[in-house]
């Protein structure tokens, strides 16, 4: 059975050979501009153009918790934009991060990983500015993708 590859380094430069999906959380506003997003960003300018106008055109698209954007970067390498986040603030409803949205849109990146043949990488998804709990997360990631014989890299950044 797989497991988890844990790897110290940046989740927008993945370590592995063959096609590549980066993964990552992003809230149900529109907003980009904090967090992970930013390396990103910094890296590619198609995912936060294809997220805001996905967000501008929401009427009339998927746009909610659970949908994914996969965005191509370059030969082989691929963005997951995964709406599993309830707003940008903790309030009454607690953090964020809607576990629930994050399986979703893991079980639909799955999918997208099985058709191109690709592996997953990414941060410790959710547990940033989302305030989520790696091991809440983790047992997502077994079930959504491990199970289904995906490698899976997770970075911490140093």
């Amino acid at each position: 059975m797989k497991r988890i590859n844990y790897l110290k380094g940046d989740a927008t430069a993945p370590q592995a050979k063959g096609v590549k999906i980066i993964v990552h959380v992003c809230n149900n506003l529109g907003g980009w501009g904090k967090g992970f997003v930013l390396a990103i960003s910094k890296r590619w300018a198609e995912p936060e153009k294809l997220y805001r106008q996905w967000h501008r055109n929401r009427a009339k698209n998927d746009f909610e918790l659970g949908a994914i954007q996969v965005v191509k970067v370059s030969e082989y390498i691929y963005v997951g934009n995964m709406i599993a986040q309830q707003g940008v603030k903790t309030g009454s409803n607690g953090v964020p991060i809607r576990y629930e949205a994050v399986k979703t849109c893991l079980e639909k990146i799955a999918l997208e990983a099985e058709k191109l043949d690709a592996s997953i990488h990414m941060p410790r998804i959710g547990c940033g500015l989302a305030g989520g709990k790696w091991q809440r997360i983790e047992p997502i990631i077994e079930e959504t993708l491990i199970q289904k014989g995906i490698n899976v890299f997770v970075y911490d950044f140093e």
